[in-house]
């Protein structure tokens, strides 16, 4: 299977402003992700989709390929990460490559390992989903059996849809949420289905120890501590 991988970086940022080049462990928060990406055995080729020069530039010095630079209109706060991607493949097909899946690797998630990438990308293939994507297993109290919504007049009800909660621990369905550090999807559904997802979606647990998604300058504080036992 030939997999693009498209990391994705624009200059805007609210909550830690530059984050795609601010220096994280000594070396800029997108050089993480590239040193993952052109490690992964599985991914053909890998480049980088930015609106910015600065990033674009410190892209090249960690070995990313940056083809294009990406439209303004693509590079908003609100802009949804399926159309990025979208623009990312219609560019590569344009100048003649073709590939059978893209794989999207956001900075914002430092720690990730090529062996995931890899792992993420095997069982793609292992499989045949339309789309593999990295998930925290979510602990027992936040379990959908034991999670309520409230109603206008503040009646509870099961997320679930059920009218009685499983009563022990034990007997809780494993559930995930999204980790956001791998997402890779089959091409025509990307291009054909408009949707990073598809109808058949694979987990591919990572370690909750080690994951870490930055937003916020907490977030960025745990990645040093992460990166910098002891410091």
């Amino acid at each position: 299977m030939d997999v693009l991988g498209v990391v994705t970086a624009r200059g805007g940022s609210k909550g830690v402003p530059r984050k795609n080049i601010r220096l994280l462990g000594g070396k800029p928060l997108l050089a993480w992700t590239a040193e993952a990406a052109l490690s992964a055995r599985s991914l053909t080729k890998v480049i980088l989709s930015t609106d910015d020069e600065e990033i674009a530039a410190i892209g090249r010095a960690a070995h990313l390929e940056v083809p294009f630079m990406r439209p303004p209109e693509l590079a908003q706060d609100r802009t949804p990460t399926l159309a990025v991607l979208q623009h990312a493949v219609g560019w590569v097909e344009a100048q003649g490559e073709r590939y059978d899946a893209v794989c999207l690797l956001q900075p914002t998630s430092p720690l990730r390992t090529a062996a995931t990438i890899d792992g993420c990308i095997a069982k793609l293939v292992e499989t045949g989903a339309d789309a593999v994507v990295t998930v925290l297993r979510v602990p027992a109290e936040h379990n959908p059996h034991w999670v309520y919504f409230a109603s206008v007049d503040g009646d509870l009800h099961l997320a679930t849809g059920e009218t009685e909660p499983i009563s022990r621990r034990q007997d809780l369905p494993p559930a995930y949420h999204r980790e956001g550090s791998v997402y890779v999807t089959q091409r025509d559904v990307l291009i054909e289905q408009s949707s990073l997802y598809g109808a058949r979606v694979i987990g591919y647990e990572v370690d909750a120890s080690t994951s870490v998604n930055i937003d916020s300058l907490e977030d960025w504080a745990r990645a040093e501590s992460l990166v910098r036992p002891g410091a």
